[in-house]
């Protein structure tokens, strides 16, 4: 265990003993055994001050003391009014983009050193009052000398460290838990804060959010749906991202967006469209979408139009995962909840020796409730309370890959649920699913899956070519190849054979696959055909 680690903890415990946050905790409803605890901690036993700080702006300014980890669990909180307190949720929503700045003097100089040119230099106008500040980054509004209307993205400086001392403890209790609990081993908990190291540092660096941003706004070029601010690349350093200033309301501001009569229902199931659009058509989405990050345009409020910023967490699926989350949203829309505990078993996801009619049950005891329903009537805490208690018995896996996006669902419903209650998710996502199904399946997409494959056809033969040579005509200077012994030639043909049945069946598999939406990829099965019947008929 490193020193700053240490220390770390301490820290920790000092913001929580500050603020009394153990307050917050002993006001839940906890078991006795828990709720005794108050009467062994030391600091409990202290005469107290009357704290003129609601229970709110407590918790609040714990997290802005504790970092950027802590800060970014508050915002994803403050989505979640239907989980919390109105006047916790009220003061969490500040941390999306008020967070208390740092010196404007040492953001100038960190900016400078960064462009390596001055200030004067680079921008016509630059404001050394923050436009905005969050947990990793403030942003200040400038002009470009070109007459640009930009906004300046620094990072603050010294998070490295508090980052690495957080995801240090995060470690431990993670190895921890799998160590001492069969329960914590299926959520896989160690994956979960690896991925999560990765995806906060790579927030670090604005290089890579710029590329972020740029291939977003490709996706959603001409779109009607969502826009996207152009970055300037030659202004762009790993600690300073330069981008185009946008003007709009924030998702947020109700009184605003009801003042220019926005379409609220529109704008809530554009929203749903746009995240399936990411997901499913592009593999590619903005998973840091709080409130702070998303605006709405003021042109057209007829039609709205969301803009995007802060792309620093985006996240991708696999063919495999969109292909998976797809046919079990399908199912799931169709109340085929057969269908859904198949492939649940079918990817690995649940035991194979699990009873598919008890799974089954217990899937639709949890769904069906919540069908047809609008997000104002839907309890989601309860929802997520029971999809665990089935995961604990039916010894469901959580898979780390799909955390992020699981994180980005729960923002989007939070948002959703302030924008328009009345919204009936199912409705709203069921046609759009519909579609992209039956266009991966039309005559374009197919032709492109096999122009793909044909691309690769010289590369296979090539490869496919090579390999019979060197196993029909060795180089002299290679050793004897043991296939030259008469002996052997029954084991080769045993081999032949196994490639022939493992191609047909391979075959067969995937011409079954092809019509659950599967891409067409029958080269492999071609090949263990031919060099399953070469070695059969080689003499």
């Amino acid at each position: 265990m490193k020193l700053l680690a240490v220390r770390r903890l301490f820290r920790i415990q000092r913001v929580v003993i500050r603020y009394r946050l153990d307050d917050l905790l002993f006001a839940l409803p906890l078991p006795w055994w828990m709720l005794a605890l108050r009467f062994v901690l030391p600091w409990r036993w202290l005469p107290r001050r009357k704290s003129e700080l609601s229970r709110g702006v407590r918790f609040r300014l714990a997290l802005q003391d504790l970092g950027p980890i802590f800060i970014k669990f508050g915002q994803l909180l403050s989505t979640r009014r239907d989980l919390l307190p109105e006047d916790i949720a009220d003061e969490l929503m500040l941390l999306q983009d008020r967070v208390p700045p740092f010196d404007q003097q040492l953001a100038i100089k960190l900016i400078e050193e960064q462009l390596g040119a001055r200030i004067c230099d680079v921008f016509s106008r630059f404001d050394e009052k923050p436009l905005a500040s969050a947990s990793v980054a403030q942003v200040h509004a400038a002009c470009l000398k070109t007459g640009e209307e930009v906004v300046v993205k620094v990072v603050r400086p010294g998070l490295k460290p508090i980052i690495g001392q957080d995801l240090a403890w995060l470690f431990i209790l993670a190895r921890t838990a799998e160590r001492v609990s069969a329960d914590a081993r299926l959520l896989h908990p160690v994956q979960v804060v690896m991925d999560y190291e990765k995806t906060i540092y790579d927030e670090l660096d604005l290089l890579r959010e710029a590329a972020n941003a740029s291939q977003l706004r490709r996706n959603f070029e001409g779109s009607d749906l969502l826009y996207v601010p152009q970055v300037y690349w030659d202004w762009c350093r790993p600690k300073v991202l330069v981008m185009e200033r946008i003007y709009g309301l924030q998702v947020t501001d109700m009184a605003g967006l009801a003042d220019q009569r926005t379409d609220m229902k529109l704008l809530a199931e554009r929203g749903v469209e746009i995240f399936f659009t990411q997901i499913f058509r592009d593999s590619f989405f903005h998973a840091d979408m709080h409130p702070g990050n998303i605006f709405v345009s003021t042109v057209n409020p007829w039609a709205p139009k969301y803009i995007a910023i802060d792309c620093g967490i985006v996240g991708s699926l696999t063919p495999e995962d969109q292909d998976y989350l797809a046919r079990n949203l399908f199912a799931f829309f169709k109340r085929d909840y057969r269908r859904v505990a198949q492939l649940h078993i079918d990817s690995g996801w649940v035991p194979a020796e699990t009873k598919l009619n008890e799974f089954e049950a217990a899937i639709r005891t949890v769904c069906e409730p919540i069908f047809e329903k609008p997000l104002k009537d839907i309890s989601f805490g309860q929802v997520l309370m029971r999809l665990f208690q089935t995961a604990r018995r039916f010894n469901m896996e959580v898979q780390p890959q799909l955390v992020l996006l699981q994180k980005t669902l729960l923002n989007i419903e939070g948002l959703g649920r302030q924008l328009y209650p009345e919204l009936d998710l199912w409705s709203t996502a069921q046609p759009y699913l519909e579609r992209w199904m039956r266009e991966r399946v039309s005559p374009k997409t197919l032709l492109g899956n096999l122009q793909s494959q044909v691309e690769q056809l010289p590369h296979i033969a090539g490869m496919t070519r090579d390999l019979l040579e060197r196993m029909s005509r060795p180089h002299a200077s290679d050793p004897p190849r043991p296939w030259h012994d008469r002996k052997d030639e029954p084991v080769l043909r045993l081999i032949g054979a196994a490639l022939l049945v493992g191609g047909a069946i391979q075959g067969w598999v995937m011409s079954e696959a092809a019509t659950q939406l599967l891409t067409l990829t029958a080269w492999p099965a071609a090949i263990m055909l031919i060099a399953g019947l070469y070695l059969i008929v080689r003499r």
